[in-house]
């Protein structure tokens, strides 16, 4: 099988929806299995909901808006007694009757439940089109396939149930998924952290021995740099597990970090391509001798610089070390780059579920600590070492790192 994943960009319209399809048709439409994102904004339009809804304010009218937008987008794809229309009547109905009933204060909770239902529309958008113009296929729920802890908003998968469920779709025919969710033991959603869908794609391909994974954007490709941030950026159109990896991991968007060790450990090759013109060849993301090490520019922004600090000017030892780590476990903090002296020890965070204050709060009762928020981290992979001082000007650089071919700091 192969799988494609299209990201909610190239669903975020009705015209969108119907480029899908000629994708298809140029990649042939037989044994694969689609990956769908929420159409356009809609995960952030159902973040508001849920912040709303915690604030006891008027969430009813942000969903009428959602479902709205989703019946016109639907407008322009079936005719008016299609059934597709009572389907999203029903979703959006979910979601409200969710939240009238809800008790659980739990806001990661209430966050899966709700959020998630933005991949199941539009699936179910997808799927009943496609199904409309004689590409056949079956609509998947992917959390009865794919199963998690109870780690709302950031699903660990349970390899063993999951791989046992896949295992049993029949891979002589063709499937519309969701990305980005799962299930737990109590069959409650969880998803697997923003951006996910792609993770998700990774996933079925390799419970099912996919023969390749393809992940559909609105650029060319990886490039060497983000072209919305970085100037004379180019093509990388062949690049190993290895490097694509440690571009997800320092924080390159086109890539999702958790995506790439389930394809290699399979070895199935993984291209990223423009839905805008399918005909390209993109990137290829494998083993090959053709594999590039150009120097390549990343910014991960929003990020948090925490220096700690002994009280009483004693060494940064293990145990303050295992001290340390435990709380940024507790708090789900991402630590995306460290450096530790004898005294003090300085980490780079990635604070996606706003618990920084809390963290900082715990370590201040044993150490000093100083917080600086809104920072960028700036990575350059394989970096010409003879020419980096063009990277420092014009930069307030507040902590750096170079290691045999990569440069990093963390700037405000």
């Amino acid at each position: 099988m192969k799988i494609f994943k299209f990201g909610g960009a190239s669903v975020k319209d009705a015209e969108s929806v119907k480029n899908v399809s000629m994708v298809l048709k140029s990649q042939g439409f037989a044994k694969c299995l689609l990956v769908i994102s929420a159409m356009g904004k809609t995960t952030n339009e159902l973040e508001k909901v849920v912040e709303l809804y915690f604030k006891k304010d008027n969430y009813q009218t942000e969903i009428e808006k959602i479902k709205r937008k989703h019946i016109e987008i639907a407008e322009g794809l079936f005719p008016e007694n299609h059934a597709v229309f009572a389907e999203i009547n029903l979703f959006f109905d979910d979601v409200d009757s969710f939240l009238r009933r809800n008790k659980s204060p739990n806001y990661n909770f209430v966050y899966d439940q709700v959020v998630s239902s933005g991949e199941m529309i539009s699936t179910k958008i997808l799927s009943e089109y496609l199904n409309e113009i004689q590409f056949t296929n079956q609509w998947l729920d992917a959390r009865d396939y794919i199963k998690t802890d109870n780690s709302y908003r950031d699903g660990n998968v349970d390899w063993k149930k999951t791989e046992e469920f896949i295992s049993h779709l029949n891979t002589e025919i063709c499937y519309v998924t969701q990305g980005f969710i799962g299930s737990d033991e109590n069959n409650f959603t969880v998803t697997l952290g923003r951006e996910g869908s792609d993770y998700s794609a990774a996933i079925f391909a390799y419970c099912l021995n996919a023969e390749a994974m393809t992940i559909w954007k609105d650029v060319p490709g990886v490039m060497t740099g983000d072209p919305r941030k970085f100037k004379d950026v180019t093509l990388l159109s062949n690049i190993s597990y290895e490097e694509a990896i440690e571009m997800a991991y320092y924080g390159a968007s086109v890539i999702h970090p958790k995506t790439l060790q389930p394809l290699q450990q399979k070895n199935i090759p993984f291209y990223v391509k423009s839905f805008v013109d399918p005909t390209k060849g993109g990137t290829k993301v494998g083993a090959s001798e053709k594999n590039q090490s150009e120097e390549s520019y990343i910014l991960k922004e929003n990020q948090t610089l925490l220096k700690i600090s002994t009280r009483d000017f004693s060494f940064i030892a293990e145990d303050h070390m295992s001290l340390i780590f435990g709380y940024l476990s507790k708090y789900k903090i991402k630590v995306s780059l460290m450096q530790n002296s004898a005294i003090s020890l300085a980490l780079c965070l990635e604070d996606k579920f706003s618990t920084v204050d809390d963290l900082n709060e715990e370590l201040q009762k044993v150490f000093k600590t100083e917080v600086v928020k809104n920072v960028s981290l700036f990575t350059v992979r394989n970096a010409k070492m003879e020419n980096i001082d063009k990277f420092y000007q014009e930069k307030s650089v507040l902590l750096e790192q170079i290691s045999k071919n990569t440069l990093q700091m963390v700037t405000q």
